[in-house]
């Protein structure tokens, strides 16, 4: 019980955290949620119940669910959130998944239906563009099975699709991975439209090649022997993205 109390607090402030990165606020301040799988059993995780606005929940507000979209834990009171099946058949199809993430942030919206393919702006997020991002051709929310499931056939095994004049899911290993990969997602939708309102469609992005030589640059970091570090290695998790948010959700 005590982990499971844990995971719910680190749920509800991973969401608190939405709203501190701007991702959900003004009239999108309850519309959102992040998942996260039981370490412990695969088969079920924990994620907001349905009313709390992202800046105001905590753990008291996070039911359990299994991975076929039913509630499997917390209070009666509490109701599933309408987009439960969005989490759930992205969990059960992706096994390389342990948190799925989604928002309603305003400029990847705005991309969505202007249907402009974006490209990567900038390295912050690159990855996400290592093929084109997909996209559900329809506004309506993810109530029912059927719906699910094409989310999830639809992003196969990208890390990020969007939900055309809705919104977005990402997901990761993590759940720093998948709120990580969203705000990246939005900056990079910022910065297609801005070049989109100033150029029209057809604008310039970074092109494949550029993109896998920043990857291959990346992976050349533990080559470089002046920054090898002298007592021990600087752990990549929690990133300092990571830090940042989770203290201003903690104040």
């Amino acid at each position: 019980m005590a982990d499971l109390t844990e995971l719910m607090e680190e749920a509800a402030l991973a969401s608190r955290m939405l709203y501190e990165m701007g991702l959900a606020d003004a009239s999108t301040i309850e519309r959102g949620h992040v998942s996260v799988r039981l370490p412990d059993d695969p088969d079920r995780f924990v994620i907001k119940a349905l009313g709390p606005a992202l800046s105001q929940t905590y753990a008291e507000h996070m039911v359990v669910v299994d991975v076929n979209g039913y509630k499997a834990g917390g209070p009666k009171e509490l109701n599933l959130p309408n987009e439960v099946k969005m989490h759930s058949c992205l969990l059960r199809e992706r096994p390389d998944v342990n948190s799925v993430v989604h928002v309603h942030p305003r400029y990847t919206v705005l991309m969505s239906v202007l249907q402009e393919q974006m490209g990567p702006m900038c390295i912050e997020g690159m990855p996400l563009f290592a093929e084109p991002l997909p996209m559900f051709p329809s506004p309506r929310l993810i109530i029912h099975e059927k719906d699910g499931a094409e989310v999830a056939r639809l992003m196969g095994s990208h890390s990020a699709i969007l939900l055309q004049g809705h919104g977005a899911a990402t997901v990761g290993g993590d759940m720093e991975d998948a709120i990580v990969n969203m705000l990246h997602l939005e900056e990079q939708a910022r910065m297609n439209y801005l070049a989109f309102c100033a150029v029209g469609s057809g604008h310039a992005v970074l092109t494949p090649e550029q993109a896998a030589e920043f990857v291959a640059n990346m992976r050349s970091l533990p080559q470089a022997d002046h920054l090898t570090p002298e007592v021990a290695p600087t752990p990549r998790k929690p990133s300092g993205i990571w830090h940042h948010y989770a203290a201003l959700a903690q104040r």
